[in-house]
């Protein structure tokens, strides 16, 4: 397929700048993928769609302030943007200056602090810090808003692009179909007996990298790491078993999820037959980093529906939902949402999701 396959037109004016006033404010849009029909709804009404013997899965990824401002010897402003610390005082950011950094160059930083520069791993640069790197980005950092939103971070920001679960620092941007979930929905999904558990995805910069190839069999996705742990797999497992849906909250929880069900096929004495738990379902636990690239044609092994944002035209992570509720019927839906005016990307407004035929046969 194309990468313009995916395109929609999509006036500026809708793309979201600030969130709603309260997160469970947003609308959503609801997406039948099995016949394409849709829904105009608001969030509040989200419980009301599930059973008790649904599951919901939610990413507690908490967003580090891992946008740092610096200065090059030469005077020149340096901007680092945390990708990952790989030690107590080294990481791997992305950086911007004017001519660069060479190796071994210093930058000083806030609070009297400095980085040298180590080397190159591809597009990231290797830096060499005079302090402990989490300490450094919760103190001087600022939130990473998207390049999307064309504002400088503010104090609340530090609580709006953030879950109100969100607990394993790493992530540099929010899974943002959680940010519609306060208090209330939570109380909601309680009294409908709606249980829920969590897996950790970091989500990284690479998420608003855009796709440079014209045939998308040929991008290849960024590094992520994630962790799906077996207490989730056994809820996942159990809820399957009972004949309940397992609900992804957000397509970094859909990535999670469908790597861990891939895994599953290299535990030993697998053999892809549900005996061995390696059905077209079947899940195990999982840690470590994962580039799946979901597109359509992949048939979904671990998620039954999903939440999710409106996302941006030709990306990845609308590939990955057209796989889901079908290509046709996703476009539609996003026309349908630019005419009925609906506030787009991360602080915009949310789906659900139920997957088309195809999506969901046997591998």
């Amino acid at each position: 397929m194309r990468r313009t396959d995916f395109h929609f037109d999509l006036p500026q004016e809708l793309i979201a700048q600030r969130p709603t006033e309260t997160r469970s404010a947003s609308r959503m849009l609801l997406l039948d993928g099995a016949d394409g029909s849709r829904r105009d709804l608001q969030f509040r009404d989200f419980p009301a769609l599930l059973e008790p013997l649904d599951l919901l899965v939610f990413n507690d990824t908490r967003v580090i302030p891992a946008r740092v401002f610096g200065v090059k010897e030469s005077g020149g402003r340096v901007e680092i943007l945390l990708e990952r610390a790989l030690t107590a005082t080294t990481a791997l950011v992305h950086l911007k200056a004017s001519k660069g950094l060479k190796s071994g160059a210093a930058v000083r930083l806030p609070g009297d602090q400095a980085a040298r520069m180590l080397g190159r791993v591809g597009e990231l640069f290797h830096l060499q810090f005079s302090c402990d790197v989490g300490s450094f980005f919760e103190t001087h950092g600022e939130i990473p808003l998207p390049p999307y939103i064309g504002r400088k971070a503010e104090n609340a920001d530090r609580e709006r692009y953030q879950t109100v679960y969100a607990r394993a620092s790493g992530a540099i941007a929010a899974p943002t179909a959680g940010l519609h979930f306060d208090a209330d929905i939570f109380a909601a999904l309680e009294r409908r007996g709606i249980r829920h558990v969590f897996i950790t995805l970091h989500v990284g910069a690479g998420t608003f990298q855009p796709v440079r190839v014209d045939d998308i069999a040929g991008h290849r996705m960024h590094e992520e790491y994630l962790e799906v742990p077996e207490a989730a797999c056994d809820a996942i497992n159990a809820a399957r078993a009972a004949g309940g849906r397992v609900i992804a909250v957000g397509t970094t929880v859909v990535r999670s999820l469908e790597t861990a069900a891939r895994a599953a096929d290299d535990l030993p004495g697998a053999n892809g037959s549900a005996a061995a738990g390696t059905s077209r379902r079947g899940i195990a636990p999982y840690r470590g980093a994962t580039r799946i690239f979901i597109k359509p044609g992949h048939q979904f092994r671990a998620v039954d529906a999903m939440v999710t944002n409106f996302h941006l035209p030709e990306s990845t992570l609308l590939m990955l939902c057209s796989a889901f509720a079908g290509r046709e019927a996703l476009l539609a839906a996003y026309a349908h949402a630019v005419q009925a005016r609906y506030r787009f990307f991360s602080y915009g407004d949310a789906m659900f999701l139920t997957p088309c035929a195809s999506a969901l046969q046997r591998a």
